[in-house]
């Protein structure tokens, strides 16, 4: 299994690195894994409606030269599907059982995603109807993913 999450933006926090370095690292047993960033937009501040939208476009289309033919594409978005960790845990099985080798998860900029991603998207998961900064659903994202695992092996971890 192949776990890759792209990601708008650099990632600058130390402790979130340091947060994301621990569950790739734990992640090791279960799934090959990489994060992939492409960069954010520059943009100023107040934007219209038309310049949001272009510069989803710009985004979305690096985030969509980094996605394989063959691959499983999950986009985190607000309006997506909520799901327990069970949830997300039994969706994976099945996705390795039946489905794809690959799962490319996708956390957009500060705008959201584009339309052409959420087109070529195969799921749309939300964590929450609130907004977290993109830099932490890296992270609350593997620690979500590594939990996953730890359920559909019946290991300890999960409470």
């Amino acid at each position: 299994m192949k776990i890759s999450i792209i990601s708008v933006g650099k990632l600058k926090e130390k402790y979130l690195k340091q947060g994301i370095e621990e569950y790739t690292k734990r992640l090791g047993p279960y799934a090959r894994t990489e994060i992939l960033e492409v960069p954010d937009e520059k943009a100023p501040e107040n934007l219209s409606e038309a310049q949001m939208e272009e510069v989803k476009q710009k985004e979305g289309e690096r985030i969509l030269s980094k996605i394989s033919q063959d691959a499983y594409v999950i986009t985190l978005e607000i309006e997506g599907k909520l799901l327990t960790s069970e949830n997300l845990a039994s969706h994976i099985d099945h996705l390795m059982t039946y489905g794809s080798s690959k799962i490319v998860f996708v956390i957009g900029g500060s705008l959201g995603i584009s339309k052409d991603v959420q087109e070529r998207s195969d799921y749309a998961l939300s964590f929450s109807k609130m907004t977290f900064p993109h830099q932490m659903m890296r992270l609350m994202l593997l620690e979500q993913v590594y939990r996953a695992f730890r359920i559909i092996k019946n290991e300890p971890y999960h409470k």
